[in-house]
């Protein structure tokens, strides 16, 4: 028996039949699961010749009609996929950055019975800071959701358990960048430079090794986007 089939066996016994009576004229979910299935396949990036990495973070775009029919059951659908998602990747050898997650959105483009998928590699984000010092922090990293502050004299940021911050990004090296912070009140410096990392950075969408930073420049590292916020008040 296939994975879709598997699912399509799983969601009738969990559901009753109910979830297949209210989708019976639009979109399916086995239709669903095919096409997450592919959006991993079509965006597979090489990192070994055993493992490619997928994207995890996925959004299903829905006619409002819909939409509205899958709301009572869209917890339950979410968590099928999610499984049947991670045997497929599992068959293929496929790696995800971070734990899947998978949402569903209106569209207001999109008729009764379409839908769409976009998705990304979002990476899992730690680091050993705390709520209070991200509070008081004159100046945050925000990457993927997640915010971290700089504080003097600096912080590192990479795939390493060493790492200030850790990111979760096969792309990343285990030290692979390092943000530096002086100043006074009120002249606040922030630099970064690159700790001879294997796949480099890009600043503002420029390749380069050390320069400054400003309120809203953007560091990229393997696929992962590192914004800095610097806060007026504190």
């Amino acid at each position: 028996m296939g994975g879709l089939q598997r699912l399509e066996n799983r969601l009738e016994q969990m559901i009753s039949g109910a979830f297949a009576k209210a989708f019976r004229s639009a979109v399916q979910p086995v239709e669903i699961a095919a096409a997450l299935q592919r959006e991993c396949d079509n965006n597979a990036q090489i990192l070994s010749r055993d493992r490619r990495l997928v994207p995890n973070d996925f959004k299903v775009e829905l006619a409002r009609t819909d939409l509205d029919r899958l709301a009572p059951y869209d917890s339950a659908l979410a968590e099928e996929l999610t499984r049947q998602l991670q045997e497929h990747a599992d068959q293929q050898s496929y790696v995800f950055p971070g734990p899947i997650a998978i949402g569903f959105e209106p569209a207001g483009d999109l008729t009764t019975g379409r839908f769409r998928i976009r998705s990304q590699a979002q990476a899992k984000v730690s680091s050993n800071a705390t709520h209070t010092q991200v509070g008081r922090a004159r100046a945050v990293l925000e990457v993927n959701g997640t915010r971290h502050p700089l504080q003097p004299p600096g912080v590192v940021v990479g795939r390493g358990t060493d790492a200030d911050i850790r990111i979760n990004d096969p792309g990343v090296s285990r030290r692979h960048v390092e943000f530096t912070v002086g100043g006074g009140p009120e002249d606040l410096t922030i630099e970064v430079h690159d700790l001879g990392s294997t796949n480099g950075m890009l600043v503002d969408g420029h390749r380069i090794s050390r320069t400054g930073l400003r309120d809203g420049s953007q560091v990229r590292i393997g696929n992962t986007t590192m914004t800095v916020r610097v806060v007026s008040d504190v």
